[in-house]
């Protein structure tokens, strides 16, 4: 029985031995990392376990490093990562082999790959890309209820060759499209274009890319990609339907949500008043489509009411223009207020008037002491004559 034991408790140390970490395990660095461009604003970053590496009970992950354009990092057990990010100014990454389940190991030292910034002259790209999407009624199929445009404007590069022409690409999702439809400069260059309808989801929230190059017999022309999330350039509809009614002293005042894809509760609102007798705004926010108010009663008013998408569907972004002004009430004066202010204007005139005559009076009187001051002094002197003769 003790040979026995002394076998099993041999075994249990070895067991135990074998568990404690190796302080000589080094992990290895990942091999034939890549880059490449799979589609507009999008890599694809691949690579593979290091077929050096000793196996060990240990779970291996993955430290990826972005480095250019814009810096991140992140952890992933799998082999690739797709990234979407602007390509115009290259993209760079970095990847090492880390411990899964274990933070005593080290991890392993980094490899690196690059994906060049494509050729072209500088100066010669587009400046100032601005987008907005709006989103429309689709009358045609009940598949799609609603259809979103986008728009989107430049400027020419301000070393681009007098010939230079451009042309836009967008993405969202797995879609991507080519305008057809530009609007063009002087000198017959694309500054501007139109898609009167895409495959834009206006409730999603994958980022919306844009990509624009050019050609020229003069130089070659530098492309340029951005990046649009759909809530910051998403041009919401006012709201439709805009009514008021005045009953006695209370403003009633109702609307209908915009045109868009997202249900009533997804939206805030705006109610501006103006007071044309008084000449003062009120503005009141609301969560419901619905506005009551204590007026005067005696003026007219002018109402008006925006939208923005609230914050419980999605990201907060700009409201929409107001709605086109609705007028209601009237400026007349009540009768007695009427004869007030006809009395007060016929006391004015009155008053005015006999002001005048009063003025007109003292003016002859002054005109004829004048002349009568003159008379005198002639006689004065005429006597004064004859007595010296």
């Amino acid at each position: 029985m003790a040979p026995a034991s002394l076998i099993l408790l041999g075994a249990t140390v070895i067991l135990q031995v074998d568990l404690l970490p190796d302080k000589k395990f080094l992990l290895l660095p990942p091999v034939n990392f890549t880059i490449k461009a799979i589609n507009l604003a999008q890599v694809l970053l691949r690579w593979e376990p290091n077929t050096d590496q000793e196996q060990r009970n240990v779970q291996l992950g993955y430290h990826v490093k972005i480095n250019a354009p814009q810096e991140e990092d992140y952890e992933t057990r799998n082999t690739e990562s797709r990234r979407i990010t602007i390509l115009h100014k290259g993209f760079s990454a970095s990847v090492q082999t880390v411990p899964w389940n274990d933070r005593s190991l080290q991890p392993s030292s980094w490899v690196s790959a690059e994906l060049r910034a494509p050729p072209g002259s500088p100066g010669t790209s587009i400046v100032n890309l601005t987008c907005t999407t709006n989103t429309k009624a689709n009358n045609y199929t009940h598949l799609r209820p609603y259809q979103v445009s986008l728009h989107c404007t430049w400027l020419v590069g301000k070393d681009a060759p007098e010939d230079t022409q451009y042309f836009l690409y967008y993405r969202y999702g797995s879609w991507t499209e080519e305008c057809q439809e530009y609007s063009k400069d002087t000198l017959q260059r694309n500054i501007a274009c139109w898609f009167p309808r895409t495959f834009i989801n206006s409730k999603g929230r994958d980022l919306l890319a844009v990509y624009v190059n050019g050609s020229s017999e003069e130089a070659v022309i530098k492309p340029f990609d951005e990046l649009f999330a759909l809530h910051a350039i998403d041009r919401v509809n006012p709201p439709a339907k805009v009514t008021a009614e005045i009953e006695g002293t209370c403003l009633s005042i109702q609307w209908e949500k915009p045109v868009s894809a997202f249900p009533v509760h997804c939206f805030d609102y705006e109610v501006k008043i103006y007071n044309t007798r008084k000449g003062y705004f009120q503005t009141e926010k609301m969560t419901t489509n619905t506005f009551i108010s204590v007026i005067d009663g005696i003026s007219e008013y002018s109402i008006q009411v925006r939208a923005a998408v609230s914050s419980v569907c999605r990201a907060v972004g700009p409201s929409s223009e107001w709605s086109q002004p609705i007028y209601v009430g009237n400026d007349e004066q009540k009768p007695w207020t009427k004869w007030f202010l006809i009395a007060v204007m016929a006391t004015i005139c009155f008053i005015l008037l006999i002001f005048s005559l009063i003025c007109r009076m003292v003016l002859v009187i002054r005109w004829n002491v004048r002349h009568c001051c003159v008379f005198l002094g002639s006689l004065s002197k005429m006597s004064v004559d004859q007595i010296k003769n």
